[in-house]
């Protein structure tokens, strides 16, 4: 008898065993999906792993069912996904569920496309057959003339005899309702008479683009220049190389060119983006040189073109370049050898929830060794890990420190809105140095892009009197007020409610928003300019793939005056025409109670502040704060990023932060919190009994509380050297042993590695 070892796609530790007909035998090898039953009644697509003769000890079944030919995965991803695995703490089947369509994990996932085609009935494939029917139509005038548009257009109105003179082209019903311009009733009475007979033929969601354009590859400049061939060095030293560029250095074109490169040598490349808006705005310059052969791939595209990129990557024609966000990294290559991750230092790269929490970054390094390829990390502002590997000679690294065209780095100006608020010149959230900028730029036909780093109207709202604050009731967390839909919102859970018309503690009618969200910026905007055309960017207004295209397409061709976002707006998007950028409060990233707070708040403002004057004249970058004095707000505003990483490291150092230390978080939650509490202390001491002062906590974090399930934190500092396996092997038998006792039969513990 033989066996098969399966991953199947739930959040459950190891492989599964059932039977293997000896039938099937030749036909299962890994990477090929099989359908197995689990439990009474379920049914699951699994991965097959590897065919065995070893009787499992447990009671088994057979797989019911082969659902491919050939594999779907290769060798270097069943080994990425248990890298992955292992790494990250994380059951395989979640990484199963993470890395594949959702089309490919069902049985009635992926359906293809299909379209109505037209073919002539045989009664009538000759020429005698056609002059019989065009004599029986000689009183229906509509039906004839589409039907001699159709014998034109597929070329059965060229025949000799019985034989076609000209190959016989496919030809759908749209198309040929669009050129005869007929109603679907004469369309309808040629099929039902016999005249013409339909088939189905099944289509390709995917765009279809020209042909590649080498020529649009703009010459590189000498600092350009330079710097790729630093590039080529450095790969030849190392796997992977850090590119090291100011903003609007022209960082994209010596990616082309290497992309080139790599096409020329028959190799594929990944190119990583770490958000979908930044995907849609490269897929557009991308296009334009490489055409048919770029795919993309990221989260707004639907399940069913996901699932066809899946296959072509898979074919004998897979795309010589795919762009993509994190996902992409999951998807097949046939002979990856090169992957280029841009603005490397992105948080978005890190997956939070649900598991496998995995970084993007370090994944996409791991799959280039597996292929034998190429890594290049390029950003303005490194993240702490590569910028220590490239010291500690790990990576090798390349120097990018002018614009294109040596346009000037934007004048930063820093605007002390303590001082302002105190002699009451702030308005609301603007200084007047940033409306007097403003009103110039637009005045003058520029763009402003405004940054305020919290969506909504108001993150809080307040009673004026007893300081009644909305919570949500599932969360740990007071609600933010969104003015568009009068609602009160948790950004955790979903929650909604309506803004009560009093106070429901004192009955006091005087609620009031305390804070401002990128809502309420939009809002003031258009009172203070209300003839400028404003647009905003955050979550709330990008849910779907479209939004996203609208906004950046609108603002890039200067159909929108004033951009206003979040996060979004800082991540290397290149518009032309946009002279002034508003960093609206640099405190709130400044201030925030985490150890990467100050390196997160570096680089989003140096990214946002990249985005002014990117080919045009030297840009303005209005820095608001009231803590004008710290030395991260000095080096934002000289661009120093040495000194600024000089002070970090000195600070991590200090205290045992990464990058000189390894971190892992250890989350436990359960809905009763008297049982979290204990729980949360016996896996303290569990873990201090392995690993000693390592163990930091248990501890509340910021939000305590989500979807109704209480939450506690420790955190485990291990040291570089340390055997990673044996901590790993520790980790799980602590929560293993925990989660075998009665008392926490509902206890959630998971681990998150790298966190940030």
């Amino acid at each position: 008898m033989y066996f098969v070892d399966v991953i199947l796609p739930v959040p459950l530790e190891g492989l599964f065993t059932y039977g293997l007909p000896e039938q099937w035998v030749e036909c299962v090898t890994m990477g090929v999906r099989v359908l197995v039953p689990l439990g009474k009644s379920k049914h699951y697509i699994a991965m097959a792993v590897k065919v065995h003769r070893t009787e499992p000890e447990m009671k088994w079944k057979s797989i019911e069912q082969i659902l491919d030919e050939q594999p779907v995965i290769g060798e270097e991803q069943m080994k990425l996904w248990q890298w992955i695995a292992d790494y990250y703490m994380a059951p395989i089947g979640d990484v199963f569920k993470a890395a594949m369509p959702s089309g490919m994990k069902t049985e009635e996932g992926y359906k293809p496309r299909t379209e109505t085609c037209l073919d002539l009935s045989p009664k009538w494939r000759s020429e005698q057959g056609l002059h019989a029917a065009l004599n029986i139509m000689r009183r229906a005038d509509k039906q004839r003339r589409v039907f001699e548009t159709f014998l034109a257009m597929t070329g059965w109105d060229k025949m000799q005899g019985n034989v076609p003179q000209v190959p016989i082209q496919e030809l759908s019903r749209d198309e040929l309702m669009n050129v005869s311009h007929c109603t679907s009733t004469v369309m309808k009475a040629l099929i039902d008479k016999g005249f013409i007979e339909t088939y189905e033929r099944e289509v390709s969601r995917l765009n279809r683009h020209a042909e590649p354009d080498y020529t649009r590859i703009r010459k590189l400049s000498t600092a350009q220049q330079d710097a790729y061939n630093e590039i080529l060095m450095g790969f030849l030293k190392k796997n992977v190389v850090l590119l090291h560029g100011v903003t609007s250095s022209g960082k994209t074109e010596i990616y082309i060119h290497l992309i080139r490169r790599a096409i020329e040598r028959r190799e594929q490349v990944l190119y990583l983006m770490p958000e979908i808006a930044l995907t849609v705005q490269m897929q557009q310059r991308l296009q334009r040189v490489f055409g048919n052969r770029l795919g993309i791939y990221h989260s707004k595209y639907s399940d069913a073109e996901r699932v066809e990129i899946w296959q072509k990557q898979l074919s004998e024609t897979p795309y010589d370049v795919v762009l993509g966000a994190r996902s992409a990294v999951f998807l097949p290559f046939q002979r990856l050898g090169l992957v280029i991750i841009d603005e490397e230092h992105e948080t978005s790269f890190k997956q939070q929830d649900p598991a496998p929490r995995y970084h993007a970054r370090s994944v996409a390094i791991m799959l280039a060794a597996m292929y034998g390829a190429k890594t290049l990390l390029g950003t303005a502002t490194p993240s702490a890990e590569t910028y220590h590997n490239v010291l500690a000679g790990k990576y090798a690294s390349a120097t990018l420190d002018t614009r294109y065209k040596d346009i000037a780095m934007p004048e930063i100006r820093i605007v002390d809105t303590k001082d302002l608020t105190r002699r009451k010149m702030m308005h609301g959230a603007f200084s007047p140095q940033l409306l007097a900028a403003m009103h110039k730029a637009l005045d003058n036909g520029e763009q402003v892009i405004l940054f305020q780093n919290r969506r909504g109207f108001a993150p809080m709202i307040e009673c004026k009197v007893c300081g009644w604050v909305p919570r949500c009731q599932n969360c740990d967390v007071s609600l933010t007020y969104h003015k568009n839909t009068s609602q009160l919102t948790c950004h955790y859970c979903g929650f909604t409610c309506r803004l009560p018309d009093c106070c429901p503690n004192c009955e006091n009618r005087e609620l009031a928003g305390r804070g401002f969200g990128t809502e309420k910026v939009e809002d003031r905007i258009m009172e203070i300019f209300p003839n400028a055309r404003v647009a905003r960017m955050d979550l709330d207004t990008t849910r779907t793939r479209s939004a996203y295209e609208r906004i950046i397409a609108d603002f890039s061709e200067g159909k929108t005056n004033i951009l206003i976002g979040t996060q979004m707006v800082t991540k290397g998007l290149d518009f032309d025409r946009v002279s002034v950028v508003g960093i609206l409060n640099a405190d709130s990233m400044l201030n925030y109670p985490d150890f990467r707070a100050h390196e997160h708040a570096f680089t989003m403002m140096a990214q946002v502040s990249g985005r002014a004057g990117r080919k045009g004249s030297r840009g303005l970058v209005l820095l608001q704060t009231k803590n004008k004095e710290l030395p991260v707000v000095q080096q934002v505003v000289t661009n120093n990023f040495p000194a600024y990483f000089e002070d970090l490291c000195r600070e991590r150092r200090d205290f045992r932060y990464p990058p000189f230390t390894h971190l892992i978080y250890i989350y436990m939650k359960h809905k009763d919190d008297r049982a979290i509490e204990s729980a949360a202390m016996e896996m303290g001491a569990r873990l201090r009994h392995s690993f000693g002062t390592r163990v930091l906590g248990p501890d509340k974090p910021a939000v305590a509380k989500i979807k109704t399930m209480n939450i506690r934190k420790i955190v485990l500092k291990l040291e570089p050297g340390i055997d990673l396996n044996a901590v790993r092997q520790h980790l799980k038998q602590a929560r293993n042993a925990m989660l075998q006792e009665k008392r926490y039969v509902s206890l959630q513990v998971y681990f998150d590695v790298d966190p940030l």
